[in-house]
């Protein structure tokens, strides 16, 4: 029996059995990706900025090492293939995005234009720095030191957790002007304040988001040594301050010697260690090692080295969504959760001083617990067998942690509660949908948890009503759209939000008008051919379309809603036909990484696309 009416732009209908049969494939797709461990590890995408950074970092590593004399092995195969993978991957206007899918910026752009002018460079390495100036000087109106520094910060306005960075390695190439000149470009960071107590950070007034502790101390110690500052006693204090904060910064990294495992936030300190003579110091040398080892097959970098825990915690949430169960065997399911178990953190973290009890997105020791990530363990754990006793003992940690994070407006931060105003220290409804389907899912833990989740479901409501636009869309803290205005990710948020709110019980008649106005803003942004975009009138993707559909889905029996089923028949039919076409192998750059640096995962259309079509499929089955 044809499920799905044919509409302009849809040539094929869409029949239950062809319906369930793609459904199959998606399944048996993401099962196939487990690695021999049994969980998923994923692929993110290579990154022009990642390798641009790191590049210049093994520059001037190298140079820092022969004008000491050292003989030690120099990185010139690894610089040189990195800028061979640069002027293979530029876009075709001349400029670089962050990932070979994404437009060019002015950032990326710029850091590649400095990457490329420290090298030795052949024919057509001299031909794409010529065209990246011409592109710089398009959108920045002139290389001047004055304009390049005036736009570049612009894009990031308050918040110099990147803008400084950026600049700063401008300084170091000389691109803002020759010797130390152009050091008067780049604001200076208070790297001083690092060794406050972290309870003072949030009235130090920082211009830096929490995750940048390294950046703040290193890009601060570096513009120090190159342009002290004329005030005597701050330039008194910051002479003190170089050797605590050093050894504070080696005592916050990871065994990797990756901060955070970022590789761009890796490749600054790097550079600014070794360009304030602090490059044999132990941070400077654990960090090289790790750059070193964080180079892909082709020359190129990632902007991290992986989302394990993440995606893992996706793929087992999308794979328990199936009405007929979790699709893998009691074995493998306790190989999962047993895996995950040991990722919850045992002990305060060193770095942001965060709680034991939750989780970070990666099994790599430069993880940091989240409360992105913490909801979606404890979803998985709830699904791999909550009865399990070892679970039991997990999950009041991991909500505890949760609920002591929950801002003062009812929102969750990302890292720590309460540190600032910046961007991924604020409240995000993403963020907070996650943990209020979280809190849900676990609301029958037993003993005195009960009235505590419920205040922190009324809580997150209550922000969840205030955040949202007056159009009923939501705007997600860690996802976006490169074609949407303000690169912003609407439907993202939106969709992310009504799941949660499907599960919640709707907290009564309240919640009914922004739900409503949510689903009628969601129909809205969709495209004529039955997909979604990150925004109204974007190109329709796999992952966005699956993400409306799985929040559509959810919603679709509540009656406080508007939905009309053809709309979510047009898009459960886009979905089949673009992954029979193929469309699993497309991963588009919807992701957010720190300061607004995309990416693209692997597994993001297998696991999006199966936990919407594991949603919408029981809604087909009633039509048929």
């Amino acid at each position: 029996m044809c499920l799905l009416p044919y509409v302009r732009y849809t040539p094929r209908v869409t029949s239950l059995e062809r319906l369930q049969t793609v459904r199959h494939t998606v399944e048996e797709r993401l099962l196939a990706e487990r690695n021999d461990e049994g969980h998923w590890t994923g692929a993110l995408s290579t990154s022009a900025l990642s390798t641009a950074t790191v590049t210049f970092a093994l520059t001037l590593v190298d140079r820092a090492r022969a004008a000491s004399g050292r003989d030690t092995p120099s990185h010139a195969d690894l610089i040189r293939r990195g800028h061979q993978w640069l002027t293979r991957n530029a876009n075709s206007d001349g400029g670089w995005g962050d990932t070979v899918k994404s437009v060019s910026n002015l950032s990326t752009t710029t850091l590649c234009w400095a990457a490329l002018s420290a090298g030795e460079l052949n024919e057509s390495q001299r031909v794409a720095l010529k065209r990246a100036e011409s592109w710089i000087l398009e959108r920045a109106g002139s290389l001047e030191p004055a304009a390049l520094s005036e736009a570049i910060s612009a894009i990031y306005g308050k918040d110099r957790t990147f803008s400084v960075p950026i600049l700063t390695m401008c300084a170091l190439a000389e691109r803002l002007g020759p010797n130390s000149s152009g050091w008067k470009w780049v604001r200076s960071l208070p790297f001083e304040f690092a060794i406050c107590p972290r309870s003072w950070f949030r009235n130090l007034g920082l211009q830096v988001v929490s995750y940048a502790l390294p950046a703040l101390i290193a890009v601060g110690q570096v513009h120090h040594h190159h342009h002290p500052s004329r005030n005597p006693l701050l330039r008194w204090t910051r002479d003190w301050a170089r050797r605590p904060t050093l050894r504070l910064l080696q005592d916050i990294q990871p065994a990797s010697g990756g901060f955070l495992e970022a590789i761009p936030l890796t490749a600054f300190v790097t550079m600014s260690l070794a360009a304030s003579e602090a490059g044999d110091s132990p941070p400077a040398q654990a960090a090289v090692r790790f750059l070193e080892n964080a180079v892909l097959p082709d020359g190129s970098w990632p902007i991290d080295t992986n989302l394990a825990t993440w995606v893992t915690t996706l793929s087992v949430n999308a794979l328990a969504a199936s009405s007929d169960g979790l699709p893998i065997e009691p074995e493998e399911a306790a190989c999962v959760r047993d895996w995950l178990l040991r990722q919850q953190y045992q002990h305060v973290h060193p770095y942001t001083a965060a709680a034991p009890g939750a989780w970070a997105w990666t099994d790599l020791p430069g993880g940091v617990p989240d409360a992105d990530d913490t909801p979606g363990a404890l979803l998985a754990l709830r699904a791999l067998g909550s009865e399990s006793a070892a679970v039991r003992a997990a999950a009041p940690a991991g909500l505890h942690w949760l609920l002591d994070l929950q801002n003062g407006d009812g929102g969750m931060p990302t890292f720590c509660r309460g540190w600032g105003r910046l961007p991924f220290d604020r409240s995000g409804p993403d963020l907070t949908a996650h943990a209020l389907r979280c809190f849900q899912a676990w609301h029958d833990l037993g003993g005195d948890w009960q009235p505590r989740l419920q205040r922190g479901v009324k809580r997150g409501l209550a922000y969840l009503k205030q955040s949202q636009r007056p159009n009923g869309a939501w705007i997600p803290l860690w996802f976006g759209n490169q074609y949407a205005p303000n690169n912003e990710n609407p439907v993202y948020g939106t969709a992310r939000v009504l799941e949660a709110l499907a599960v919640v019980s709707y907290a009564g008649s309240e919640i009914a008008p922004a739900l409503r106005r949510a689903t009628e803003w969601l129909m809205s942004a969709q495209n004529d051919d039955g997909g979604w975009g990150g925004a109204p009138g974007t190109p329709s993707s796999i992952e966005e379309t699956a993400l409306a559909v799985h929040g559509l889905s959810s919603v679709f029996e509540h009656s406080a809603t508007n939905i009309k089923y053809d709309a979510l028949a047009r898009g459960g039919g886009w979905l089949v036909e673009r992954v029979e076409n193929g469309a699993l192998d497309n991963p588009t750059p919807i992701g957010f990484y720190f300061a607004s640096l995309w990416y693209y995962e692997r597994l993001y259309p297998p696991i999006f696309t199966l936990a919407a079509l594991n949603r919408f499929t029981p809604l087909a089955q009633t039509r048929s």
